[in-house]
C-alpha cells in the first residue's frame, strides 16, 4: 500500500504553490490512513476534491496547510440532526419507502458545528416514532452552495425502531377513536409484531403481487440483503428482539438481511449473541454515569468487547460537537475503556462507511477517494489534541492557519 501511494505521488508531483478552491498540499509529521499504514513526515495532495498523491514530504512552505497528524474525515451513523416530529409519516407506523431526503435540511446551521468537529460524512435516519420509519440518507456535513452536491446516497439504509419509542404516543380506542393515535401498538410486543408483520407480509408479496403495499419494495430490497436494516434497541430486550428478529426471517428462509444495531448501549451484556448473528453495532455516546438513552447502562469498555469479539463496531457522538461529547472524544473515550487506536480510528472511519456502503468514496485516506480530512494539533482522540483542521471534497471547512477566516 505504502509503495503504491509513493508511486502515485512520483506520477503527481507535489507542487509548492497552493491553490485556491479544492486542491491543495496537506503536510503532517504523521498520515493515519485507516488503511493499514502509517506515514511520518508525509504530504498529502489534493487536486480537484480528491486525493492525488500521499508521499515522503520535507518542509512545509510559509502558509501551507500543516498539523502534526491528519487522519480520514470522520463518519457518523446515528447523527440525529433530524429531529421532532419532522421526517415522520403519522398516518402509517410501517413507512419503509418514506425518505429522510425529502426532510433534512442540509443548510441547517448545526451542520457547521458537526462539520468542525471532523464528522465529514453522516447519516441521517428518520426519527424513531415509526416502527419502520424510511430510508436513511448519507451526506457531506459541508459543501458548496448545491445542497445537492452534498448527497452520496439517498438511499443507504431502512430504519426501524426496537423499545419504547414508537409506541409512545398510541393509545387505545376505548370506544370511538379521538385521534389519529387511537391506535396499536401500544406496547414493546405490539412494536416487535409491527416488524415481524411487515417482513413477512413483504416476502408473500413475492408470490402475490396483491400482498404489496407502501414500502414493500423496500422491505424486500432489505430481505435479499441489498439494503441494511438499521433498527434503535438501546436495551438487551430489544437487541435480543432485533437479533431474534433476524434470525427467525432467516430460518424462515423469508432472506438473508444485514442488520445493524444502532444505539446498542446494553450490547455488552450478551455480546455472544452479537457474534452467533452477526450482526454490526453503532455504540451510543458515552455517558460518564454510564446511563444513557431508554435508562440503559453501557460501560467504558464496550467497545472494546465487541471489538475483541470480531463484531463490526462503529462510534456515534449523535450529532454532539461540544468539546467532552464530540466523535473524536468517544473514540477517546472508547480508548479509555481498552479500545486499540487502530480499531478506535477504525470505528469512525472506515468501518461505518463499509456498513452503509460509501467506503469506495469516504472513510481511509487513499489515492482517488474523496479529499476529506481532519487535522490534528497532536495525537488524534488524545484529550490533549484539537480538530485544527477540516477539508471536505478537498474544501476547507476549518482553516488550520492561524488567524485564517473560516469557510462557511
Amino acid at each position: 500500500m505504502i509503495l503504491g501511494l509513493i508511486l502515485s505521488s512520483l506520477l503527481a508531483p507535489v507542487a509548492v504553490q497552493e491553490l485556491e478552491g479544492n486542491s491543495w498540499s496537506v503536510w503532517a509529521d504523521r498520515v493515519y490512513t485507516a488503511a493499514g499504514d502509517l506515514l511520518e513526515g508525509a504530504v498529502i495532495r489534493v487536486e480537484e476534491g480528491k486525493i492525488a498523491a500521499v508521499a515522503p514530504g520535507g518542509s512545509a512552505p510559509a502558509g501551507a496547510l500543516r498539523a502534526a497528524a491528519v487522519t480520514p474525515g470522520m463518519v457518523d451513523l446515528s447523527v440525529r440532526l433530524l429531529s421532532g416530529w419532522t421526517g415522520v409519516e403519522h398516518a402509517r407506523e410501517v413507512n419503509a419507502g418514506m425518505r429522510a431526503s425529502d426532510a433534512v435540511e442540509l443548510f441547517d446551521e448545526r451542520w457547521k458545528a458537526v462539520a468542525r468537529s471532523g464528522v465529514t460524512t453522516a447519516l441521517v435516519n428518520p426519527p424513531d416514532f415509526n416502527v419502520i420509519g424510511g430510508l436513511g440518507l448519507a451526506v457531506k456535513t459541508a459543501g458548496g452552495p448545491d445542497g445537492a452536491a452534498r448527497e452520496l446516497a439517498p438511499e443507504r439504509v431502512v430504519r426501524g425502531a426496537m423499545g419504547a419509542q414508537p409506541s409512545t404516543r398510541n393509545h387505545p380506542a376505548f370506544g370511538r377513536p379521538e385521534d389519529l393515535y387511537s391506535r396499536r401498538p401500544t406496547t414493546r410486543m405490539g412494536v416487535e409484531w409491527e416488524h415481524r408483520a411487515a417482513f413477512y407480509d413483504a416476502a408473500a408479496s413475492r408470490a402475490d403481487a396483491q400482498r404489496a403495499f407502501p414500502g414493500s419494495p423496500e422491505l424486500l430490497r432489505v430481505l435479499d440483503g441489498e439494503l441494511p436494516f438499521m433498527v434503535q434497541a438501546w436495551t438487551t430486550q430489544d437487541i435480543r428482539t432485533a437479533v431474534f428478529l433476524k434470525e427467525e426471517i432467516e430460518r424462515e428462509g423469508l432472506g438473508r438481511p444485514r442488520f445493524v444495531i444502532d444505539a446498542a448501549a446494553e450490547a455488552w451484556r450478551e455480546p455472544q449473541l452479537l457474534v452467533r448473528s452477526g450482526v454490526a453495532v453503532v455504540l451510543p455516546p458515552f455517558a460518564p454515569l454510564g446511563r444513557t438513552g431508554e435508562d440503559a447502562f453501557m460501560t467504558i469498555g464496550s467497545a472494546k468487547l465487541l471489538s475483541d469479539l470480531g463484531v463490526p463496531l462503529a462510534l456515534s457522538a449523535h450529532g454532539n460537537t461540544s468539546a467532552g461529547n464530540s466523535l473524536c472524544r468517544q473514540a477517546g473515550w472508547a480508548m479509555r475503556g481498552g479500545l486499540s487506536f487502530a480499531a478506535a480510528l477504525a470505528a469512525v472511519t472506515i468501518t461505518p462507511a463499509r456498513l452503509i456502503g460509501v467506503d469506495e468514496r469516504v472513510g481511509s485516506l487513499e489515492v482517488g477517494k474523496d479529499a476529506d480530512l481532519v487535522l490534528w494539533s497532536g495525537e488524534p482522540f488524545e484529550a490533549s489534541s484539537a480538530v485544527i483542521g477540516v477539508l471536505i471534497d478537498g474544501r476547507i471547512v476549518l482553516d488550520p492557519r492561524a488567524g485564517a477566516e473560516q469557510a462557511d
